[in-house]
């Protein structure tokens, strides 16, 4: 029973934050669970979700407790069939962290300044929905600039070398 690459890169993406990587560093990565209601994870495997302008910080109401990690502003749809059990689309979702790594990353969040974002959302090979989170710093213009112009100067030398 090894666990080799194979067997942990068994995976679906279900929604992928595009603009993370181009706007922020990305300086550590995750995989936190996430609670999610029943309807929820129906409109997720529709794909029925956007986790482009989500973002994640601490959160409470009267149903989380106070001071947990939670992902805000990511659109899970409606699903339909759901009626008098449906959701909201965009409530606060708890994250699902050991609190050593959840007190270690708002630490950093507080006191150097990162910001925590969600880079994909996937099932896992068990089919527990996980989301990979990040903890990053803004790039400055002039480091998108260089980003686009290495991208650039990439799909033309693959041109080159295709011909």
């Amino acid at each position: 029973m090894s666990s080799n690459k194979k067997e942990k890169d068994n995976y679906k993406v279900i929604a992928f934050n595009k603009s993370a990587r181009f706007h922020y560093e990305i300086i550590e990565t995750l995989e936190a669970g996430i609670v999610l209601m029943g309807s929820e994870v129906k409109s997720i495997r529709q794909s029925k979700v956007s986790i482009n302008e989500a973002y994640i910080d601490t959160y409470s109401d009267e149903h989380i407790p106070q001071g947990t990690l939670c992902l805000i502003n990511s659109n899970i749809s409606e699903y339909k069939f759901a009626h008098s059990f449906g959701h909201s689309e965009k409530r606060a979702r708890p994250l699902l962290l050991r609190q050593k790594q959840q007190s270690k990353w708002t630490d950093a969040k507080k006191k150097k300044g990162y910001t925590i974002i969600p880079l994909k959302m996937y099932f896992n090979e068990r089919g527990k929905v996980k989301l990979e989170i990040a903890l990053a710093t803004g790039k400055k213009l002039h480091d998108k600039r260089e980003t686009l112009k290495n991208r650039d100067w990439e799909r033309e030398k693959n041109r080159l070398l295709k011909n």
